[in-house]
């Protein structure tokens, strides 16, 4: 978002995204619930909360419209609305604020107690409710959120106990998004004062390096970075990859030893963290010596995972650690200008972190692939079908693009037919698109932001992968078929769980068929065929019952978090329709399987254990043929690399010719056998 912008234009365009948001969706919500949807966007990409579920309930004198439980379920968020449909920008009254906020304390106060009971089991609201019933002695904190697309005055809260909870209460107005999206950062700065916060400062060593940065060494006390972590949570990590998405509950097994048996032992045995950071103060006592009093916009780039294991154990009433005695070495660098934090801080994190393969340091939109993905989008027109304008799909790499392009439209009727002829995807959906194919429901349940960095990943290791025509119609394709599938999901009125059960259905769908949905005629018909839609609807029915009674009477949306949820539906005795069957690509057609004449020979082959000679042997009896169709389907499915593909080519190639492959061929032609027959490769 551009930092030119003024609020009254900023309100325009956040308008106009709630507008988008009612066109695309079906969800049977109130004006009300997408303003929430838009502005909890927003709020998770700029860190300040994470998996929000949107969960729109009120009636007399209880109000919620979002929540979000943490995984101890130590801590929860409460969400309520106050939305005006006004064209302009206007105040809020602090009267409606209050009223939204005492809703929600008096939802808290029912849900631990008996809400439960006036919901449906398979509802969004009943898991609320009896999550909090069920967990009602694990709470610690409350935090309630006002959300409102007008200005609010500055409101002084203060936090209240209810039976040993801590509840906590904020607002989110338009000023307030305003000012963090046009920051730069798109998230809020975090300015942590040691002295007024904790009563310390922290003794350092200062170097000024240069006039683009300068780096302080400090120890700081294993408590005491505890204490922050607790207050600012995985805002601190934003800036790291591999941290962000490894803070689990769990503790990691070494630090969780050396804190419990030899606490006074963890700064010789830890690495430390590295931390970047817009500008420090600093204070000085009478012999020179130097303290940091104040870190603003503080980010653990590296030690992530320590930070957060030294929480959790902190946490832990089991483990009974002495964080006192717990010291951490910190190196903090002063980054000078934002275009140099920009540069820099992706290179810390990278060299920080030289034991991953993976070297990457944020979640920009701006590399090679969304580049590509973007431009593609802007040239690239849907075959014009049945008397329809022709569609030109609009990737929005950017938040506030598609707003902008809209903006442009100088009438309402001109807008509308702008949206109409543009359907917009976002970042965001592209990744749900992608591993919901790649039968990745699990991450995608995770939420948009976690699926997306996880998707980021995923992108990184395989390489420079720069799209081509053919990969963003067959996204196009995968659009349109997640799309359809919300659809029809949403007319089945199941009660809750959409989200989980389309993903989980085309997950299934691409297993059940090898990933051989014909995506090119989806493309090309910009729809999906009655029989594809009839299989759709049959497996969203088992899809669903399977995902709303997990084992054990788990919480319905942590299991669909869980790899075992995935296994659960995969085994599911499911065959799809004569109808589809008919409709699937072939990527055995056209195939010339070179074979020849002669013996297997192993003359060749300079095998060393037993171990080798039984893998290369495996290979050999999957016959020749289907390595050849292997290779197809991985062509036609965008599945492995080029590299990898070559190698299944090869080994194809010599078992056609009745020669065994060698030891590293046949390992990884295994490997990739494996993984595509987990993908649904034998299911034709």
């Amino acid at each position: 978002m551009s930092k030119d912008i003024t609020i009254n234009e900023f309100y325009g365009k956040f308008s106009e995204e709630i507008a988008v948001a009612q066109d695309a969706e079906t969800f049977g919500w109130e004006p009300r619930d997408f303003f929430t949807a838009v502005m909890l966007g927003y709020l998770e990409e700029a860190g300040v909360i994470e998996d929000p579920i949107i969960c729109p309930f009120k009636v007399s004198g209880l109000q919620m419209n979002a929540y979000h439980i943490s995984e101890s379920f130590e801590e929860v968020d409460i969400f309520v609305s106050v939305y005006n449909a006004n064209e302009t920008l206007s105040s809020v009254s602090r009267t409606d604020i209050d009223a939204a906020i005492k809703r929600a304390i008096q939802l808290y106060r029912r849900a631990i107690s008996d809400l439960y009971i006036s919901f449906e089991k398979d509802s969004d609201t009943y898991e609320f409710a009896i999550t909090l019933h069920n967990a009602r002695e694990k709470i610690k904190k409350v935090r309630i959120i006002a959300l409102t697309n007008g200005i609010v005055k500055a409101i002084p809260f203060e936090k209240i106990d209810l039976a040993g909870v801590e509840v906590s209460f904020s607002v989110w107005d338009i000023d307030r998004l305003y000012r963090c999206t046009t920051s730069g950062k798109m998230r809020e700065t975090i300015e942590i004062d040691f002295l007024s916060s904790y009563g310390v400062t922290i003794p350092c060593i200062e170097n000024a390096t240069s006039n683009v940065y300068s780096v302080y060494l400090a120890i700081l006390n294993g408590e005491l970075l505890a204490r922050i972590y607790e207050e600012h949570g995985p805002r601190l990590l934003e800036r790291n990859v591999r941290s962000f998405l490894q803070v689990k509950g769990a503790v990691n097994k070494g630090i969780r030893d050396t804190l419990r048996d030899e606490p006074d032992m963890f700064l010789a045995y830890n690495n430390g963290i590295s931390v970047t950071a817009e500008s420090v103060d600093v204070v000085r006592d009478d012999s020179g010596k130097t303290s940091i009093k104040k870190i603003r916009d503080m980010q653990i780039v590296n030690g992530g995972q320590t930070t957060a294991s030294i929480y959790n154990a902190w946490k832990d009433k089991k483990l009974d650690v002495d964080l006192s005695k717990v010291f951490v070495q910190m190196k903090l660098s002063v980054i000078s200008t934002s275009s140099a934090m920009d540069e820099i801080v992706p290179k810390i994190s990278a060299f920080a972190n030289t034991q991953n393969k993976i070297q990457m340091a944020d979640f920009s939109a701006n590399d090679p692939f969304h580049r590509k993905i973007e431009e593609l989008s802007r040239i690239t027109w849907a075959p014009a079908q049945g008397g329809q304008k022709p569609h030109n799909w609009f990737y929005e790499r950017a938040r506030g693009q598609y707003a902008d392009m809209l903006s442009k439209e100088t009438t309402p009727l001109r807008r509308k037919a702008y949206k109409e002829t543009h359907p917009l995807f976002t970042k965001t959906d592209l990744a749900k698109y992608e591993n919901s194919w790649d039968q990745i429901p699990y991450w995608v349940s995770e939420g948009a932001q976690k699926n997306f960095k996880k998707f980021t990943i995923r992108l990184a290791e395989r390489g420079n992968f720069i799209p081509d025509a053919k990969y963003y119609e067959r996204l196009i394709a995968k659009a349109i078929l997640f799309r359809r599938t919300e659809k029809l999901v949403q007319q089945q009125q199941y009660g809750g769980y959409r989200a989980n059960i389309v993903t989980y259905t085309i997950a299934y769908l691409s297993y059940a068929t090898g990933q051989r949905i014909d995506l090119d005629t989806i493309w090309k018909n910009q729809s999906l065929s009655p029989a594809l839609e009839e299989n759709i609807i049959e497996v969203s029915k088992f899809v669903q019952q399977i995902i709303v009674n997990p084992p054990g009477g788990a919480n319905v949306g942590e299991w669909c978090k869980k790899q075992q949820c995935w296994s659960a539906i995969k085994e599911y005795d499911y065959k799809i329709t004569d109808g589809l069957q008919a409709e699937l690509a072939d990527p055995s057609d056209k195939l010339n399987v070179v074979s020849s004449s002669g013996q297997a020979s192993t003359s060749s082959l300079n095998v060393a254990t037993v171990e080798e000679i039984t893998v290369i042997d495996r290979v050999y009896e999957i016959p020749a043929a289907e390595w050849f169709l292997l290779v197809k389907w991985a062509k036609e499915t965008n599945n492995f690399q080029g590299w990898q593909r070559s190698i299944l080519f090869t080994v194809a190639q010599l078992i056609a010719r009745k020669h065994k492959p060698s030891y590293k061929q046949a390992i990884h032609a295994m490997k990739l056998y494996e993984e595509a027959i987990d993908k649904g490769f034998n299911k034709f």
